[in-house]
């Protein structure tokens, strides 16, 4: 299997990480009582960490589309490469260190960590052009 596909695949266990902790803050902060209901109406907004959390998660699940779609486009075209192994690797580093500096709230450390997965979706898809 190439390497890409197992970093996708782990990349989708990461993402339920991301899921999953922004979950659990919310519910702290909301309550299991909010948590188990039908979340009819505005929820109250979330603050400190759990904020963050919430907002890298879904900046998670925006940039994951990326490149889940880069990777299944290289390896359908057969064009794996040690440039494509390394950007795969840099995703998806990047995106576990980007969780607990976000969550923790490091500003300019967080966008350079973001820019990083960036820069691994982008040479994965150097490789298709």
């Amino acid at each position: 299997m190439p390497v890409e596909l197992r970093l996708l695949g782990w990349s989708i266990v990461l993402g339920l990480v991301y899921v999953l902790f922004a979950a659990t803050l919310a519910t702290q902060q909301r309550g299991l009582k909010w948590n188990t209901s039908n979340r009819e109406g505005a929820p109250a907004p979330l603050t400190g960490m759990a904020a963050r959390a919430d907002r890298a998660s879904r900046n998670f699940l925006e940039m994951f589309a990326f490149f889940a779609a880069a990777v299944l486009a290289v390896v359908a075209a057969q064009r794996s490469s040690a440039c494509t192994v390394l950007g795969a690797q840099l995703y998806f580093w990047a995106r576990v260190v980007y969780l607990p500096i976000y969550a923790i709230g490091i500003p300019y450390l967080r966008t350079l960590v973001w820019l990083v997965s960036v820069v691994g979706i982008v040479l994965l898809l150097s490789a298709l052009v």
